[in-house]
């Protein structure tokens, strides 16, 4: 299923520039969408090797870091840990230190390792998506969430539409632009951001999927998680 979403992000955007450095937006959206996956868990839930679903009560949000190569900037996937329980400021600190040292990232790390023959053994990649797509174990490392932006590919308002791969929650960011809006009566211009959610129907309803953007927009719209300090959570993840 797919929902397209325009946001608000005029709180959040001033929120965000009010930091030393400034907080990055993807990891403001990484944190809200992990805040909401936590509250809902089926809706970023998976089938194990049994055709059982399996849930997490914590959300760990894969996403991709550009950083620089020979041939030109490069995108590498890295996973933001307990990101529902983060604050925006630790995983901006992450994401910029990934940006600087991609070796950071255990993901590169096994892609220098291991990628120069998995590339040449044919069906050895689909062979790895596929333990990496019912493997528990896996998931705990890669996490269940995605979030990868397009926004910079083209400039100005705009939505992505990518198919799910291992992921069965991904949010895709598009582009910001400043739009009219109603507020309290009066006509505002805003900074709308352009969401798409993708979620997998074979995991969830379309009622409680309908439920999660309608808290997924609220969160985003609030800034939450900007407001709210992040609160310990008991469980696996201390």
């Amino acid at each position: 299923m797919y929902g397209f979403l325009d946001v608000d992000v005029t709180l959040a955007k001033r929120l965000l520039a009010a930091t030393d450095p400034p907080s990055s937006m993807t990891a403001f959206i990484a944190a809200s969408v992990a805040r909401v996956a936590a509250a809902h868990p089926e809706a970023h839930a998976y089938r194990d090797w049994r055709g059982r679903l399996v849930t997490h009560p914590f959300a760990d949000v894969a996403t991709m870091v550009e950083i620089p190569a020979a041939p030109g900037p490069f995108a590498i996937p890295h996973t933001l840990h307990d990101a529902d329980i983060r604050s925006v400021a630790d995983l901006s600190d992450e994401l910029r230190h990934v940006k600087a040292a991609p070796l950071a990232s255990p993901s590169v790390r096994w892609a220098e390792r291991y990628a120069p023959w998995a590339t040449r053994v044919p069906g050895v990649i689909r062979g790895v998506y596929a333990v990496m797509a019912r493997s528990i174990r896996s998931r705990q490392q890669i996490g269940t969430v995605a979030v990868t932006s397009i926004g910079m590919f083209a400039g100005g308002a705009g939505y992505g539409l990518t198919p799910l791969t291992l992921m069965s929650l991904e949010l895709i960011v598009g582009g910001i632009s400043r739009q009219p809006r109603v507020i309290n009566g009066h006509v505002e211009v805003r900074d709308i951001l352009n969401l798409t959610l993708a979620i997998d129907h074979d995991v969830i309803d379309g009622a409680p999927a309908a439920r999660f953007g309608a808290d997924l927009r609220q969160v985003l719209e609030t800034a939450a998680v900007l407001i709210k300090a992040a609160k310990p959570r008991a469980g696996d993840h201390p």
